[in-house]
């Protein structure tokens, strides 16, 4: 499985993908909006794991382009805020799979993302 997180956080980023890589995924970082659509040109990837609010740039429009880029991939947005809680980031964004708060217990998110890379592949 190949995952791209799309986190501001480094730190945040490295946790998430320590708990990937326990789980044999294949991962990659990218902490703004150019570097994450620079990756998606180049990688394929089953999952991306996308906090809603980057420093830099527009999650949407990364998810926007991995929509047209790699339609295959499925988007678990993170957030640390109430944005799209009411739950219309579905209605936005097609590649969407889950919504989940940025607190999330890792192990929980890897699982998630287990979930939906296997979903994806198969």
């Amino acid at each position: 499985m190949r995952v791209l997180i799309v986190e501001s956080s480094r730190d945040l980023a490295l946790l998430w993908q320590r708990h990937l890589e326990r789980l044999g995924a294949l991962v990659e970082t990218a902490s703004t909006q150019d570097f994450a659509i620079r990756r998606l040109h180049v990688s394929d990837f089953d999952v991306i794991v996308l906090d809603l609010v980057l420093g830099e740039g527009s999650a949407l429009a990364v998810a926007d382009y991995a929509s047209y880029r790699r339609p295959e991939a499925r988007v678990v947005f993170v957030t640390n805020t109430t944005f799209f809680s009411d739950g219309s980031i579905f209605q936005h964004c097609a590649n969407a799979c889950a919504y989940l708060p940025s607190a999330t217990a890792p192990r929980d998110l890897a699982a998630m993302v287990e979930h939906y890379a296997h979903s994806a592949a198969g």
